[in-house]
């Protein structure tokens, strides 16, 4: 999610990059006070059947932690993961998951998307209050194993004290630790010779590609590809789309998508034209000189026509609507979501000027994957912990260091660009698919198609695509998106060309 607001002499080198310590810094790190990692139970493996339209796949899940070490020997951190690994020809590709935040918890892509079970939100898609974990008829298992992470301070990861927190806390520290720790486990596994790819949601996208370069750089492994979730690829347009004429225009066609879904009315050639209206006229009028009154009105009507808000309110703004569609493109009393602009409730704070509530869906029904995860981790996995699961910790967050990224402009600056360019470069294997929601408004799916436009031809050329799907930020949570991404998903694993946008599927 985004918040709105890692012996012969190249195992040795693996061995020191990725935190791992010796005789002396092992007696020295176990002399220290267990403190929080008392908490934390060992390791946990159980055998299991994955039923599926073929034949049933047996696999082995383990529930655990590995521990990362700073340079002192001592112990800086347990970070819990999820392992998949199911029978089958090797060496099978192997997939290392993570969501985004930063502070998220992997249980939403975990149990959302590529797990063996995921969780049934009732006929309606939305009740949180009564979840119920089911098979996946789409688990990712079928074509790879999974390896869901929980990076420090989500899930079950915990660093030994408040100050050591501080140096996971941070896009360069953040993707080095991640790194560090597929590292550990493609070496506690014996992994090396199996297909390393990458699976990121929102932030979780923008971190696959720095862990990407951290494995290059720092641990010498090459993925074959990374798997991006609605991701936050240019900080430059997603944070500037108040008031940058560019970021608007990409992120209209959600807005669109939006209202359109909450019409009934969606279909790939309306939201096709908004897409277009959206990168001429509605591009050049924002970059221009503020429209004559004629001109004004045939404007701000067509913006209202296509969103949802009033002609009035879109006025008012000039046509710059990142900070208004929340509280005024669902209709009179409703507030849309952030992470769906078709997802709209009743609003609870009806005479503020700006929405100021709680997202109905990434604070409402979402939520429920935390306690569910935890049920599941103990009844299913048999790893009973002592401590609650974080799903979304927002002291992460607002603690995140953007700093060092180009110049240390902040989040505004923070891109994933070059690092998806050298990979494509250096690496021949190497492909990306990316994958939104139509309506999602919080990472719309334009600001991805203009990045993966502007690749160099002989870069991204049959070897990057982006793949479009009804629903929001986490599109997987409707069953039949999600089926449909499972069927491109196998057909990436397989080796085909991802091949440009999908058609909607209406």
């Amino acid at each position: 999610m985004i918040y709105v607001s890692f012996m012969p002499p190249l195992l040795l080198s693996l061995a020191l990059l990725s935190g791992l310590v010796f005789p002396a810094a092992a007696q020295q790190a176990e002399s220290q006070p267990p403190g929080i990692f008392s908490l934390i139970p060992a390791d946990s493996t159980t055998e299991h059947r994955l039923s599926s339209e073929g034949s049933p796949l047996e696999y082995q899940a383990t529930a655990g932690t590995l521990d990362l070490y700073g340079q002192d020997g001592r112990q800086t951190a347990k970070v819990f993961y999820t392992a998949y690994v199911a029978e089958g020809p090797s060496p099978r590709p192997v997939t290392f998951a993570f969501n985004g935040g930063p502070g998220a918890a992997s249980a939403y892509l975990h149990l959302g998307l590529a797990g063996p079970k995921v969780v049934d939100f009732g006929p309606d898609g939305n009740s949180g209050t009564s979840p119920s974990i089911v098979d996946n008829p789409d688990s990712w298992l079928q074509f790879t194993d999974l390896v869901f992470i929980d990076p420090v301070g989500t899930g079950w990861s915990r660093a030994a004290s408040d100050d050591v927190a501080r140096s996971f806390y941070g896009v360069n520290q953040d993707a080095d630790s991640i790194a560090k720790l597929i590292a550990l486990y493609v070496q506690k596994t014996d992994r090396f010779q199996s297909p390393k790819y990458l699976l990121g949601e929102s932030y979780g996208g923008f971190r696959a590609a720095k862990v990407a370069t951290a494995l290059k750089d720092n641990q010498g492994l090459l993925v074959s590809g990374i798997i991006m979730l609605s991701p936050l690829l240019e900080g430059r347009f997603l944070f500037n789309s108040g008031d940058d004429p560019l970021s608007a225009a990409l992120q209209l066609p959600a807005l669109a998508a939006g209202e359109l879904e909450r019409q009934g009315a969606f279909t790939r050639e309306a939201l096709a034209e908004a897409e277009r209206f959206a990168m001429t006229d509605y591009l050049l009028t924002l970059a221009g000189p503020p429209l004559a009154s004629d001109a004004a009105g045939e404007f701000y009507s067509r913006i209202s026509a296509l969103t949802g808000i009033p002609e009035d309110v879109v006025a008012d703004s000039r046509g710059f609507l990142a900070d208004i569609y929340s509280k005024n493109s669902g209709g009179s009393g409703q507030i849309v979501s952030r992470y769906d602009a078709a997802y709209a409730r009743p609003d609870p704070y009806p005479e503020a000027a700006y929405g100021r509530n709680d997202d109905p869906i990434l604070d409402g029904y979402t939520r429920a994957y935390g306690g569910v995860f935890a049920s599941y981790a103990e009844h299913h996995l048999g790893y009973r912990s002592r401590m609650t699961y974080t799903l979304l910790n927002e002291e992460v967050n607002r603690r995140w260091e953007w700093n060092g990224e180009h110049g240390g402009g902040g989040r505004a600056t923070a891109s994933a660009v070059d690092d998806l360019r050298d990979l494509l470069s250096v690496i021949p294997e190497f492909r990306v698919l990316v994958a939104h929601g139509y309506s999602d408004a919080i990472t719309p799916h334009g600001m991805s198609r203009y990045v993966l436009d502007h690749l160099p031809p002989r870069l991204a050329a049959e070897r990057t695509s982006l793949q479009l799907y009804r629903g929001g930020h986490m599109f997987y949570t409707d069953p039949a998106s999600r089926a449909e991404f499972f069927d491109d998903i196998a057909a990436f694993f397989a080796g085909g060309a991802p091949g440009g946008a999908s058609p909607a599927r209406d």
